[in-house]
Order: structure tokens, then sequence, then C-alpha cells
């Protein structure tokens, strides 16, 4: 199997009741992009992307996946090292 390009570089998780159980830094292919987040929403954990807030107060993702697969596959790696 290939080796993925996608890495998880380091992981911090948090204690207490918040529903932000961990912030993740990435690396890819080189590159590593900081501010992951795995959140516990109402149907179960998933990764968040890092944001930023807009001069009009709303929240946008400075990072995204470009396809449904490289999602899929971003998720999955995060998800296993937060379960780790």
């Amino acid at each position: 199997m290939e080796k993925s390009l996608i890495e998880v570089s380091r992981i911090h998780k948090l204690e207490g009741d918040s529903k932000t159980k961990a912030f993740v830094d990435v690396s890819l292919g080189g590159i590593v992009v900081k501010g992951l987040k795995v959140i516990d929403g109402s149907n179960g954990l998933f990764v968040g992307m890092p944001r930023h807030q807009g001069k009009d107060g709303k929240w946008y993702d400075t990072v995204y996946p470009s396809t449904k697969e490289i999602k899929e596959e971003l998720s999955s790696l995060v998800l296993a090292a937060y379960q780790e």
C-alpha cells in the first residue's frame, strides 16, 4: 500500500467537558497545517478545519480538502491518532 502524504505531526488532547476534544497539526508532504480540531458533535467525533473570523463576524475555514477522498483520509488519520 502506498504511504500517505498526510501525517499527524502533533496532537494535544483537552480535558474537561468542552465539545473540542483535541487540537491537531498535520503534515501534508512537508507543509504543516496547524489548528485542526477533533470535535464531539451530535453525530459523534469529527475533524474541524482551521478557521478565522471575518469582519462580518462569521467564521470561515482557512484550509479545506479539495476532494471527498482527501477529506475522508484526513479525517480517518486524525481520528485514529486521537483514539490511540
